[in-house]
């Protein structure tokens, strides 16, 4: 490198110096050129040979042009690379004894439990996995994790750190393990202290109320649907109603119909029979008005 360049900081100073990376630790060189020390790294982070030359400062091949668009994602790998190599760094006995000096400067924020009187924390993460959450501060004295007091750390990924650190961190340096709290706030109405029923009478009144409301949702629903039924149903039986008074009609109409039918026939028959009776009569009179001739010859005497 040049004499100008040499005046420039480390890509690795750079990064760390940038506002919300300060639980980030420099990485020493020589450990990110160990080929053993990023096993695996390669099929995890896009762009890997670009991201590892930036990284350890080397320059880009000559006929290499990245656009701007190029330019920012190779960035951003190299920030996850770094992210990803400061995980495995920080395990190691010389990640170990950089981070100690941040704990002793408390760099990583206090416990915002009042009960901890401002225990330094150290920063963990919930996941080994990138991606799937954020860094959070761990309280060696209760044993609680928080989440960072300023925005921009809030924002860095957790697996940059891992869920060992803090832990194997406490081990290695017991003298910083702080005894646990035992301290314990007590809730208070009036200078008295509350009974350990009092939210618990609380929160059964609240579920009995609940359950009630529900009850009654249950109920005045069962109500709608029953005086739906009922509707229906009575409808449906005005329709039958309806439907068999008309057909009780028709069929009495009919019947009146087939009733006058045989009255006539009836009628008829007995005009029938009466003018055979008359014509009988007519006939017989006929009959006997009609006077027998007998002719013959009158007798001589000879």
């Amino acid at each position: 490198m040049s004499g100008s360049d040499q005046d420039e900081p480390s890509w690795i100073s750079w990064f760390c110096g940038l506002r919300g990376n300060e639980f980030f630790c420099e990485v020493d060189e020589d450990y990110i050129e160990d080929d053993f020390n990023l096993s695996g790294l390669a099929s995890q982070v896009p762009y890997y040979e670009y991201a590892l030359d930036m990284i350890l400062d080397n320059e880009p091949p000559a006929d290499v042009m990245l656009t701007d668009h190029q330019h920012e994602m190779l960035e951003n790998a190299a920030e996850m690379l770094y992210g990803l190599i400061h995980a495995r760094y920080l395990v190691t006995q010389r990640g170990l004894n950089a981070m100690l000096e941040k704990l002793k400067n408390a760099d990583f924020g206090r416990c915002p439990r009042v009960l901890c009187d401002g225990q330094p924390c150290l920063p963990v993460g919930t996941s080994d996995l990138p991606g799937t959450s954020t860094v959070k501060i761990f309280c060696p004295k209760c044993e609680d994790i928080y989440y960072p007091r300023i925005d921009y750390q809030c924002s860095i990924d957790g697996a940059y750190f891992g869920t060992t650190f803090p832990h194997l961190m406490l081990m290695t340096y017991p003298m910083y393990r702080p005894p646990k709290a035992t301290g314990k706030y007590v809730p208070r109405v009036f200078g008295f202290k509350l009974h350990a029923s009092a939210y618990q009478n609380r929160d059964q009144q609240q579920g009995q109320q609940q359950r009630g409301n529900a009850a009654a949702g249950v109920a005045a629903a069962g109500a709608a649907a029953a005086g739906t039924s009922a509707a229906v149903a009575g409808n449906a039986g005005g329709s039958r109603q309806q439907q068999l008074a008309a057909a009780g009609g028709s069929q009495a109409q009919s019947m009146d119909q087939d009733e006058e039918s045989g009255e006539d026939a009836k009628q008829q028959q007995v005009q029938e029979q009466q003018e055979q009776q008359q014509q009988q009569k007519e006939q017989q009179q006929r009959n006997s008005s009609r006077t027998p001739v007998v002719r013959g010859i009158a007798g001589t005497s000879r």
